[in-house]
């Protein structure tokens, strides 16, 4: 028996791959699905079956081309509707994959059709759970994504605790469990960093599971979640209906264009230009109007919640031999429409004498000083509400970038504004895309807030409780 959890940091996600006497099976699937062939192959193995938890929303899974490549049988739990080719599987229902057994275990809240895998090894004593988004490591999932018919959020939640109870905690202590997503994904709010535990441990850490009753369970899962990402109902609605094959897409990507044809087809095309590279390599020169998002970070999320057409036309400017890579993370949310890429990156660019934008960026110091010599200068902290309220400056304004389509019409124009985040990525996109939006003026603050701490500048969490200007921020 060969168990791999394959986990994705920019999504912060988990597929799995399991084998048996010849025979495999895989959870989950990111949208490219050469790794899942290639491991089959190199076991000797025929992928029987493609088990799906829930139409995923943060990703677009790899089961529809993987299904097509393989010849395996794509499953989904009870109440699962596809415009594809799937078996729906009952409640109980049993499948084998060699000497295994995987049992189905309906179990709704997150989403209707979201379903808990239970494998049993040769001997056929239950050894671990795939549980999806139903249950994760110190969480559980979000019950407001999906509401069927005129339930609430509170109403899933409920129907969640009913899954957990009657399903899961009635499995034995020892049992692995293996979830869809870890630290970072927005399908939870209290994910731990861990990305497997067993069962007795959750039942003892997870504060889900901990809930008193089913009332404190509702009351505790339904606290403090943010409003998910726009993205998010797009690509459920991909997974219940199908997609263009990821190879179509990358080879529609992968279009080196020198500076002259970037620009035309630029301008052709209306296309918006990302700039993959890193922040402070963006900030010293990029091309007027581009966005700043770097493949360093949550690069494939953060294209979702601020890109709001899955159909825009996208150009890239990568580091060499990283067009491959931005096209892949870019289709793995539903951004299937990259049409090329800048050959000889940015250098190519400067070298054909075209036009270069730049941004400011300081030190943590320089923006102490200048906050000293002109205290009511505009801070934008771009952070998410829940770090801005666990410590932040006392003059910053909380404006999350997650809503930056939102709060952008408020700025002025021909104000200076100084931007930080927690580290300085995240800081960068909104002043580039701010910038390309016309606000001239926007400073980015190098280390962001984990820099801004060393300053003297006064801070929520650093001043004393009977201070005055604690209040104001």
């Amino acid at each position: 028996m060969k168990i791999e959890q394959i986990y994705t940091g920019c999504l912060a996600e988990a597929a799995y791959y399991i084998e048996s006497n010849g025979e495999a099976a895989i959870i989950d699937p990111l949208r490219e699905v050469t790794p899942y062939l290639k491991k089959a192959a190199k076991d000797g193995a025929k992928i029987k079956y493609i088990f799906e938890t829930h139409f995923h929303a943060d990703f677009v899974s790899g089961h529809v081309d993987l299904s097509k490549q393989s010849g395996a049988e794509i499953i989904y739990g009870p109440t699962a509707q596809t415009d594809f080719d799937a078996h729906i599987a009952t409640d109980g229902e049993i499948f084998k994959v060699g000497n295994l057994q995987i049992t189905v275990l309906h179990t709704p809240g997150h989403t209707p059709e979201s379903t808990t895998y239970l494998l049993k090894d040769e001997s056929g004593e239950p050894y671990c759970i795939f549980t999806g988004d139903t249950l994760f490591i110190g969480d559980v999932g979000r019950p407001d994504l999906v509401q069927k018919g005129n339930q609430t959020m509170e109403d899933m939640a409920s129907t969640l605790y009913d899954s957990l109870q009657t399903k899961i905690l009635t499995l034995p202590d020892h049992i692995l469990v293996y979830p869809a997503h870890g630290a970072g994904s927005a399908c939870g709010k209290n994910m731990s960093k861990e990305t497997f535990d067993t069962l007795g441990n959750q039942r003892k850490v997870n504060y889900a599971l901990m809930a008193g009753s089913r009332e404190d369970f509702v009351a505790q899962v339904t606290d403090g979640i943010l409003p998910p990402p726009q993205y998010f109902a797009k690509n459920a609605a991909i997974n219940k209906a199908g997609y263009e094959s990821f190879d179509q897409v990358r080879e529609k990507g992968m279009v080196p264009m020198d500076p002259v044809e970037f620009e035309f087809t630029a301008e052709q095309h209306g296309a918006l230009i990302i700039d993959t590279r890193a922040p402070q390599d963006f900030a010293a020169g990029f091309i007027p109007t581009s966005i700043n998002i770097g493949l360093n970070g949550q690069f494939a999320p953060w294209v979702g919640a601020l890109i709001t057409d899955l159909h825009q036309p996208l150009l890239l400017v990568v580091d060499e031999g990283k067009a491959e890579e931005a096209i892949t993370r870019l289709s793995r949310v539903g951004y299937d429409q990259t049409i090329g890429f800048l050959d000889g990156g940015i250098a190519a660019w400067k070298s054909a004498g075209k036009e270069t934008d730049q941004i400011h960026s300081v030190s943590a110091s320089d923006f102490e000083k200048e906050m000293l010599s002109n205290p009511g200068t505009a801070i934008i902290d771009v952070r998410k509400p829940g770090e801005f309220e666990s410590g932040h400056l006392v003059a910053g304004e909380s404006r999350p970038l997650d809503y930056i389509n939102d709060w952008t019409g408020e700025l002025k124009r021909n104000e200076k504004y100084f931007i930080h985040c927690a580290g300085g990525y995240r800081s960068m996109i909104a002043a580039s895309i701010l910038k390309a939006r016309g606000i001239n003026e926007v400073v980015d603050v190098q280390g962001g807030y984990g820099a801004i701490r060393s300053t003297g500048l006064l801070r929520s969490d650093s001043c004393p409780e009977t201070s005055s200007a604690c209040s104001n921020g």
